[in-house]
């Protein structure tokens, strides 16, 4: 794809990008794709997978308590249970305020590895990363930021959110739609949004304005990105997913560079 050349004129030592189709077929690639990056926040769909499959397997339901009192898992995928960011302490009730939080993935994690009998990395790998044959992954601290992996391994993950075989296609369905409309919230890096819109681990486009997608995403795209200057992107629409990791810690260049990239990939893909 020519519109991944794009990423040439990056300022970041290392980049690695592929696009994916709704098939499974890679449409383009880019740069080492089988270079290990960390993923900081792109490690939050991982686990939110591996969540849902413990709630399919009936390890756990949603609407279980789990994390604060009055919060379930469903709150804590849906960064609504009143966790702080980074800390373990509650600043909201449940389900009233979009709160995005490091620390509500954690206790997500220590929920489950609880109700498997073992540690969440190791449930992950399990549920996830083994059946998907993502053999360069690996969850070496916190679910909420801490895996590393390589676009390679990420391609095969994209290809499984838009043909589920791990999941039923219904759960990932309400997993990328969104939970409590409506809540307002902080968007890391690009501030408060009204509203803040979030499915189960996966953060919706909507018509968010800025946005670290492009300007014309489908407001059904959802992902992830991450402050390590990665992202992860799923548009229905264009039928097709984007997964970029590189190894410059976000900040204005990538809010300067990520959404024309994006635009570029939807344009050549239509």
């Amino acid at each position: 794809m020519e519109s991944l050349r794009m990423i040439e004129n990056w300022p970041v030592p290392t980049a690695a990008a592929a696009v994916v189709r709704a098939d499974g077929t890679v449409a383009g690639s880019y740069g080492p794709v089988g270079h290990r990056f960390p993923l900081a926040s792109v490690t939050k769909p991982l686990a939110a997978y591996a969540a849902l499959v413990a709630v399919e397997e009936g390890a756990v339901e949603l609407d279980e308590a789990a994390g604060p009192e009055g919060a379930t898992v469903r709150h804590l995928l849906a960064h609504t249970s009143g966790l702080a960011f980074d800390e373990h302490r509650t600043v909201a009730a449940p389900g009233n305020r979009r709160l995005y939080s490091n620390a509500g993935f954690e206790v997500l994690g220590d929920h489950i590895a609880k109700a498997a009998d073992i540690p969440f990395g190791e449930y992950l790998r399990q549920a996830v990363l083994e059946p998907l044959g993502m053999t360069s992954t690996e969850l070496t601290g916190s679910p909420a930021k801490d895996a590393v992996s390589t676009v390679d391994d990420l391609v095969r993950f994209a290809a499984e959110l838009q043909a589920p075989r791990l999941l039923a296609p219904g759960t990932v369905a309400e997993a990328t739609s969104v939970v409590h409309p409506g809540l307002t919230g902080v968007l890391p890096g690009y501030g408060h949004q009204k509203p803040n819109d979030w499915g189960l681990g996966f953060e919706i486009r909507d018509g968010k304005s800025p946005h670290w997608t492009g300007a014309s995403s489908s407001p059904r795209t959802f992902g992830h990105f991450g402050q390590s200057g990665t992202f992860l992107w799923v548009d229905p629409d264009a039928a097709a997913a984007c997964v970029t990791l590189t190894d410059r810690a976000f900040g204005p260049w990538a809010i300067e560079a990520w959404p024309p990239l994006t635009d570029a990939i939807l344009t050549e893909l239509r």
